[in-house]
């Protein structure tokens, strides 16, 4: 169990600039992504017919869904630094597929930012919350 705790909520052992760069990039970055889930959760919410696209080939609803998850849901825990390791998956394969499936065919030029922010994203999920996160304190309570 300890090892699943230090998995999802380890904030790492940082200086304050290093926790302090951690947390700007996490509002940033969240706050981006979430900018781009609510008018998807919108979508999907509303009384209208649902048109989005299904790339991995799960249907509209399900991939909207997931979208809505990742941006919406995983964007809050990365801002609020809960569980950031976990919270960063959905959102770098949520860009990935972004990036290779959805805009695959349409050069880099489309590809660019999906790739840009999972990269950041791999940045964040190996480095973790910092200090400056609800992960910080977490692991406080569980040490």
């Amino acid at each position: 169990m300890k090892k699943i705790l230090d998995l999802c909520f380890n904030p790492g052992e940082y200086s304050n600039n290093i926790s302090l760069s951690l947390l700007f990039l996490r509002l940033i970055v969240g706050g981006f992504m979430l900018t781009h889930g609510i008018g998807k959760w919108m979508m999907l919410i509303g009384d209208g017919p649902i048109r989005f696209a299904d790339p991995i080939g799960i249907g509209v609803t399900a991939s909207l869904a997931l979208t809505v998850f990742a941006e919406v849901f995983c964007s809050l825990f990365l801002i609020f630094g809960v569980a950031v390791r976990l919270a960063a998956l959905p959102l770098l394969i949520t860009m990935l597929v972004a990036a290779f499936i959805v805009h695959g065919q349409d050069g880099f030029g489309k590809q660019e930012l999906p790739l840009l922010y999972a990269a950041i994203l791999m940045v964040i999920a190996f480095a973790r919350a910092g200090k400056y996160s609800i992960d910080q304190w977490i692991h406080q309570k569980w040490k």
